[in-house]
């Protein structure tokens, strides 16, 4: 595995230079446009790693699943998929054409932005202080480092430039979707997009989400299967932004990526994986990951399908 992962990063390096950085959000524009690492946990604990797998980078949409995750645990399933539908789009992941045009007048999934944004505002606590320590203690306990926390430039930077997301929750507010102050969701939706992490905190969480919510390193139920599996699910069909069927196809497991570079992958009682490599390709993912994850998936068969 080891020498397969080195293999494969350098193989796919070159492409790096083919992508562009999520220089919109002006803070992500100082990513190293070189940057490519991977990192493994196996079912056993054994950990394997190449490229720049232990630099920190913020998670953006990374994020999303695993707020969802407790969200989950928050506020129960029903209350959950009556504000976010199951569905995949074929939209770009920060459209807002088919909130008004859906007959549901509900983002289809939790992993588009407007899915996203209403569901942080399901978190429980009494400010936004208590909501974003929940989260981050619920990400440092999934990935075993209480080192995670938000990276407070990024934050600014993104809250700077939400136009867009402001819109969504405006709209989403006008429709009854969300309760509460739309500034005060917006804020705490930028600061889980800026929670830095490194592409091993990725993979360790990856892997408890292949075993159900079972860490098989701390032999400890972390959380609850059902809403493990349901993740990982949504993970599967949408989690890849309008590239998620191409991506099935040609890897054919659970991720979730992020515009800072990053991708959570889960394959189902096997592999934890992380990416990171913050050149983008035109949906919005990591150029040189994807490719990585192509050819680490044909070569250990790890496709669901």
């Amino acid at each position: 595995m080891k020498d397969m992962l080195k293999k494969i990063i350098e193989e796919h390096r070159p492409l790096t230079n083919q992508g562009q950085v999520a220089d919109y959000i002006p803070a992500l524009g100082n990513a190293n446009l070189n940057h490519l690492g991977i990192a493994v946990y196996d079912s056993d604990g054994k950990y394997y790693e190449a490229g720049e797998s232990q630099i920190k980078f913020t998670i953006q949409s990374v994020s999303k699943p695993l707020v969802l995750l407790l969200a989950l645990i928050d506020s129960g399933e029903e209350e959950v998929f009556s504000k976010v539908g199951m569905e995949p789009t074929g939209d770009p992941f920060n459209s807002i054409i088919r909130l008004e045009t859906f007959d549901k007048q509900k983002p289809l999934n939790p992993f588009i932005n407007a899915g996203a944004i209403s569901i942080v505002s399901l978190i429980k606590g009494k400010d936004n202080i208590e909501k974003i320590e929940r989260i981050l203690e619920f990400v440092r306990r999934l990935a075993d480092n209480d080192n995670i926390s938000v990276d407070n430039s990024i934050f600014l930077s993104e809250k700077v430039t939400g136009d867009r997301n402001r819109s969504m929750l405006y709209f989403l507010k006008s429709i009854g979707n969300i309760e509460g102050n739309v500034e005060d969701i917006l804020d705490l939706y930028f600061m889980q997009c800026a929670i830095k992490a490194t592409a091993k905190d990725l993979a360790r969480i990856g892997l408890v989400l292949s075993h159900g919510g079972y860490d098989p390193i701390r032999e400890e139920q972390i959380v609850p299967k059902r809403e493990a599996k349901i993740v990982s699910s949504i993970m599967a069909t949408c989690g890849m932004y309008d590239e998620s069927g191409e991506f099935a196809v040609k890897v054919g497991i659970p991720a979730k990526s992020g515009v800072g570079g990053g991708i959570i992958c889960t394959v189902p009682k096997r592999y934890g994986i992380g990416v990171f490599g913050p050149s983008l390709d035109r949906k919005g993912n990591s150029i040189g990951g994807v490719k990585v994850l192509e050819d680490l998936s044909r070569e250990f068969d790890m496709s669901i399908y």
